[in-house]
């Protein structure tokens, strides 16, 4: 009988270590990838997963920290949220003060977003000035594009930042500080145009291959700040992709939440900003439906205050979010 047992014990243990190593996900990294890059495309981003990682694969990893290629390392258990179905997630991107992001709505549980920031690394974008400071557009949308990644993702949403600075979080400073470090997600940001653009519609779809299996929702927006001449006032304008419905109704339903704001905020003096349909190259060429967004003037005086004033930069990072939202209901 203590025989029996006994074998019965070991097939148990045996099946246990069976089922777990089943269960464990394993990939391997990809030519120039980093730790976060690699995480990001296997669905785990942020410090959380990072440091799980280096625990679990402490003796493959070369020195500390770098990967090796056509070694297959294990990937840490996604993450499930506790209980009310609430949690907390860590984006170090967001600087320190906002890195941990709480999670308070399920509004946007099942959808995923491809956040880009225009421009980037060698190329500022367009220049405005105040007095004798340059106002440089990739900094202005950069802020503007973490603001409303935090907020997707604390309506349960996930989120790929694109355009990324490891050293600029989320900033309340009137005049941001001008740097090329910004990268597409860890690679060197060209300084040709066409290449710019390539890379990054390319690091879209490569994440969107996976992504549609998990997410019901992927949608990707480009944040641009728009240069005319000083004495043209513009709205916010919304351009979509000529041969997709989805990208469409998805910029109507951002005006259509401008308007709303506007209207509440400040009633007499109405909204002006346009869709319309844009042969754009990140347009025509990334996988997920996107939206493209022009957030303004940066040379018009009257504009520049939506840029230079936190607040500003908050409230459009958050009507763009209520966008989303509405267009998201319609989508299911």
């Amino acid at each position: 009988m203590k025989r029996i047992l006994c074998l019965l014990t070991i097939l148990f243990c045996t099946l246990c270590v069976f089922n777990a190593s089943a269960q464990e996900e394993r990939d391997s990294p990809r030519r120039g990838e980093g730790i976060s890059a690699f995480l990001e495309r296997n669905n785990r981003p942020g410090r959380a997963y990072y440091k799980d990682f280096l625990e679990l694969n402490e003796k493959i990893l070369k020195g500390k920290e770098e990967l090796r290629l056509g070694v297959k390392y294990v990937l840490p258990p996604l993450s499930k949220p506790a209980g009310n179905g609430k949690k907390t997630i860590n984006e170090p991107l967001f600087g320190k003060a906002l890195a941990d992001v709480k999670v308070t709505s399920g509004r946007l549980q099942g959808a995923c977003f491809y956040v880009v920031s225009g421009h980037g690394g060698p190329d500022p974008g367009a220049i405005g000035k105040i007095g004798k400071i340059e106002l440089h557009e990739d900094e202005y949308a950069y802020d503007i594009a973490l603001r409303l990644a935090r907020n997707l993702m604390q309506e349960g949403a996930e989120v790929r930042i694109i355009i990324q600075d490891a050293k600029d979080g989320i900033r309340d400073d009137k005049y941001l500080s001008n740097s090329k470090r910004e990268t597409c997600m860890g690679a060197s940001i060209p300084l040709n145009q066409v290449a710019r653009l390539r890379q990054r519609c390319a690091k879209i779809n490569e994440l969107y291959k996976k992504d549609r299996k998990n997410y019901k929702y992927c949608r990707a927006i480009f944040l641009h700040v728009d240069s005319r001449s000083k004495s043209h006032q513009t709205d916010v304008f919304f351009y979509h992709s000529k041969n997709r419905p989805d990208s469409k109704r998805l910029a109507k339903a951002m005006k259509k939440t401008f308007e709303s704001e506007y209207d509440r905020h400040q009633p007499n003096r109405g909204f002006t900003g346009t869709v319309s349909a844009r042969n754009l190259y990140v347009l025509a060429n990334t996988s997920p439906a996107s939206v493209f967004v022009e957030l303004g003037n940066i040379q018009n005086t009257f504009d520049q205050r939506r840029f230079v004033i936190s607040s500003n930069r908050q409230a459009l990072s958050k009507w763009m979010m209520e966008g989303f939202i509405a267009d998201y209901k319609k989508a299911k």
